[in-house]
């Protein structure tokens, strides 16, 4: 089967991630008879370098062909004192609005072979797990073209505090059907997990979270088989430390979502780990999707060829199942990560707290090159 992937490498180690990713889906392609086609495309800093703007129509419209879209990262301080409008975020807001990409998935599991990485003690992990395991292994479910994000936004500068003229303000909005789709996307997870779902919220103040409140009450007699709960999100952040074994899927808007995913990375060891899929309505057979780490650019550290790949390697075998419908190459991908760490390769950040011994500290490339080989050796099992 022949697939057209967008690739958007970005800025920072956008570029030096996306390169070892796609050494991979090579590696996946050749052992399965499969071919990827690339479409590079510029967004975010490097295309503002280039064409003055985060989001070229070329780019966006490049995007909108292909089968499925593959990122870096976007953003870095050399762009951070431009207008709203031309920041390199915009970039990820416009490619999402486009490609309909409405509920965002992230993973956060702890691997046993990362134990040592995560920051919580023993007794914590087993005490919150009520399966027995000593680790987690959670999905947030986030929504992503909707809320304070896309909502109505200004200035106002008739506006006085007594101090300085003006004020300013994001409006969140959220309508039936944003809030519909995502929770359908989310139970239709959980069916497939230990069948249970958290809505984060935060009712007893916004409006906006008691609306999602009553339009769950509505969606969840569609699942009578999954437990159904709430969560205020100031608490949700505190449980995530207290025992993150509690959760399976947790189910939340577009702000909420983004801060949670980030703090649940931080208990799997390496924010360098965890990959995403943003996924949209089912066309063809198959969702929609774009494809990323949830790492940020880090400035600081790109050309150094010490960024962690993983995250952009998962995310790739995350498209490899959901776009493309392809489960054995994509559980491929993810054996070969484990067995990588099972050898005690490590990236920096994935070591720094780690007290096996055993371990070997490798770059960027060389760790993508370690999944490549596992792929390449085992390709007739």
């Amino acid at each position: 089967m022949n697939y057209s992937i967008a690739l958007v490498p970005g800025d920072g180690i956008g570029p030096e991630v996306i390169a070892p990713a796609t050494e991979v889906l090579d590696a996946v392609g050749d052992r399965y008879g499969h071919v990827f086609n690339y479409v590079e495309l510029e967004a975010g800093g490097a295309a503002i370098d280039s064409t003055g703007e985060p989001l070229p129509a070329a780019t966006l419209e490049a995007a909108t062909q292909c089968d499925a879209l593959l990122l870096g990262a976007v953003g870095g301080p050399r762009w951070e004192n431009l207008p709203g409008h031309l920041r390199p975020e915009r970039a990820l807001l416009g490619l999402r609005a486009a490609l309909e990409v409405y509920a965002n998935l992230r993973p956060a599991v702890l691997l046993p072979q990362l134990r040592s990485a995560c920051p919580l003690k023993d007794e914590v992990l087993s005490a919150s797990n009520h399966e027995g395991r000593a680790a987690f292994d959670l999905l947030i479910v986030r929504e992503l073209t909707g809320g304070l994000y896309f909502g109505k936004r200004g200035r106002l500068e008739e506006e006085s505090d007594g101090h300085r003229p003006g004020a300013a303000f994001d409006t969140e909005t959220y309508s039936w059907r944003e809030i519909e789709r995502v929770l359908r996307r989310a139970y239709a997870a959980a069916a497939l997990r230990r069948k249970k779902l958290c809505v984060v919220d935060k009712a007893n103040v916004l409006e906006s979270s008691r609306y999602w409140r009553e339009v769950t009450a509505a969606v969840s007699g569609d699942y009578p088989e999954i437990e159904t709960s709430f969560m205020y999100v100031d608490n949700c952040a505190m449980q995530l430390i207290r025992g993150p074994g509690q959760f399976d899927v947790i189910v939340t808007s577009n702000l909420f979502g983004d801060i949670l995913s980030d703090e649940a990375s931080v208990l799997t060891g390496s924010i360098g780990m965890l990959p995403s899929a943003s996924l949209g309505d089912i066309v063809g057979g198959r969702p929609r999707g774009m494809y990323e780490p949830i790492h940020g650019s880090a400035p600081d550290i790109a050309g150094q060829d010490i960024a962690n790949p993983l995250g952009t390697i998962l995310s790739a075998a995350m498209m490899l199942r959901y776009s493309f419908g392809l489960e054995a190459e994509a559980l491929a991908v993810e054996d070969a990560v484990g067995a990588v760490l099972d050898s005690g390769y490590r990236t920096r950040d994935i070591a720094a707290r780690s007290a096996a011994g055993g371990e070997k500290i490798v770059g960027t490339q060389a760790m993508g090159k370690a999944v490549v080989e596992l792929l390449e050796t085992t390709r007739n099992f």
